[in-house]
């Protein structure tokens, strides 16, 4: 290469990134205040910016409760607090009611299933799917059953461990996912299923990843990181073994299937596709079964069993609140029968704890953001249609105007002074507005009923030499199993 050609290469590079500097500091000026991105790369790699569950507290406090931040070239206007979140998700909900296309969604997906960005799609199979839900049980007595059934399960499984040393996600995530597949497919599967196993693996996988730093430099830089190496081949090419799984499955389904008697999900979704064959829009393609069994399961595997595990972490380092619930547990439910859902009501301080651990309860947001649908103006600024939002919801759970002690473990949040449970309106655990999570009822009794029945059998410890451990970062060493034999589920002894 000549000095002339080098001298040509060095100046168009130089002026794309003046370009590309000036533009982003034009669509700075018409945004919120926020702390200033690096040319290209935005706040990607600084510290002080992400996760942004880590540092919205020192952001907010120097540009506002609504600051940018940048993810690359793209602007994203952050909502911090009780007051801003709830106006913005509830008061607007159609206008911060959008998804913005998540490129690393969207290679998994082609955009099929009840998560699609088509507005029209996403209305319709989101519908369908709760509709279908509830007709199999969700928020009533016959889920519940299920419920109560896989947590017997889940005590004979620890029974067996007479005590020893275990690793709990992978044991939990088998039974969140044995309540979703007894709506999804018709059955439930074994705790030696080693097949089931490499399945639950492969969306644990791929749900790590998608919640991880280098899953944001993706959805940042699609076009560049998608052709590269790295760990989003491995988590791709993995969820393409769980799709034909359920292609398998839908295929037997449709062998199987009797329109006069539907057995699950899949037969309601095939029979649904069927009636709407000649429309033209047809949003119930294999495909979009496909896609919407996948999202079903992931949802309703990762979340619950994720969160039962921190419940666990949290029990075993505040045993006061473990003997606490089995207090109430003995004294309400006993030894004979197992909890159900039903007790709920005379159990306010099993309620009131479980609200509060999922209060407590942080990850990362910026993996998956609204998007507004219009321009808008709100509490002073305009943010123009199609600009990326993320809500805070750790803000909210934080916010000291709604909390009495924010950063503390506080069961008496969500109790009042009757010892009685209270609802709290600043409690967005499943979201808030348009986009709440469609599994919210299912949740709720999953949490309940695994809880309560667990601390019936058993009371749980943390291993002596993770005690002293920082609660969040022993979490995400558990969240990514760094740390085997973290727990001991150690049998209560029965009352004759």
């Amino acid at each position: 290469m000549d000095a002339a050609l080098a001298g040509v290469l060095v100046t168009l590079l130089l002026s794309i990134l003046w370009f590309l500097v000036w533009r982003t500091d034009r669509k700075r000026n018409r945004l919120p205040p926020g702390p200033a991105p690096w040319p290209i790369l935005g706040n990607l790699w600084q510290k002080d910016v992400l996760p942004i569950y880590r540092t919205y507290e020192k952001l907010s406090s120097t540009y506002g409760p609504i600051f940018t931040i940048w993810l690359g070239l793209k602007p994203v206007v952050v909502l911090c607090g009780y007051e801003v979140v709830r106006d913005a998700l509830l008061g607007h909900s159609e206008e911060f009611g959008g998804r913005p296309e998540i490129p690393l969604l969207m290679q998994l997906s082609k955009d099929y299933g009840f998560i699609s960005n088509n507005e029209k799609k996403w209305r319709e199979l989101r519908r369908f799917t709760l509709s279908t839900l509830r007709d199999f049980g969700m928020g009533k007595s016959s889920m519940s059953q299920r419920v109560q059934q896989e947590a017997q399960h889940l005590v004979k499984m620890l029974a067996k461990l007479e005590g020893n040393a275990f690793e709990p996600l992978t044991m939990f995530r088998h039974a969140a996912a044995n309540v979703i597949c007894s709506v999804v497919f018709g059955s439930r599967y074994s705790y030696n299923d080693t097949a089931f196993l490499e399945l639950l693996n492969v969306i644990g996988n791929y749900t790590s990843f998608f919640l991880s730093p280098i899953a944001l430099v993706y959805n940042s830089f699609p076009n560049i990181i998608h052709h590269l190496p790295g760990p989003h081949r491995k988590a791709l090419a993995e969820c393409e073994k769980l799709k034909d799984y359920i292609q398998e499955k839908v295929d037997l389904h449709k062998l199987t299937l009797d329109p006069s008697c539907p057995r699950d999900y899949i037969d309601c979704f095939l029979m649904k596709a069927e009636k709407d064959k000649s429309s033209p829009e047809n949003m119930y393609s294999s495909e979009d079964l496909v896609m919407s069994v996948f999202n079903l399961f992931g949802a309703g595997t990762v979340t619950t069993s994720n969160t039962m595990v921190f419940f666990l972490l949290i029990l075993a380092k505040y045993p006061y609140i473990q003997a606490k619930i089995q207090e109430e547990i003995d004294a309400v439910v006993g030894t004979g029968r197992a909890p159900s859902t039903e007790d709920k009501l005379r159990m306010p301080y099993s309620n009131a704890v479980i609200h509060e651990l999922q209060r407590f309860q942080k990850t990362r947001v910026e993996n998956f953001p609204r998007m507004t649908t219009q321009d808008v103006v709100f509490r002073g600024h305009t943010i123009p249609k199609d600009t990326t939002v993320i809500p805070v919801f750790a803000s909210v759970h934080m916010d000291p105007t709604q909390w009495e002690n924010p950063k503390e473990i506080h069961p008496g949040h969500f109790l009042d002074e009757k010892s009685e449970f209270r609802k709290r309106e600043a409690f967005m655990a499943f979201s808030a507005g348009k986009r709440v999570c469609p599994g919210e009822a299912l949740a709720r009794i999953e949490l309940f009923l695994f809880l309560t029945t667990l601390l019936q059998s058993f009371t749980f410890h943390l291993a002596s030499k993770y005690k002293e451990m920082d609660l969040f970062s022993l979490w995400f060493e558990i969240e990514k199993r760094a740390i085997p034999g973290k727990f001991f589920a150690i049998p209560r002894p029965v009352s004759s």
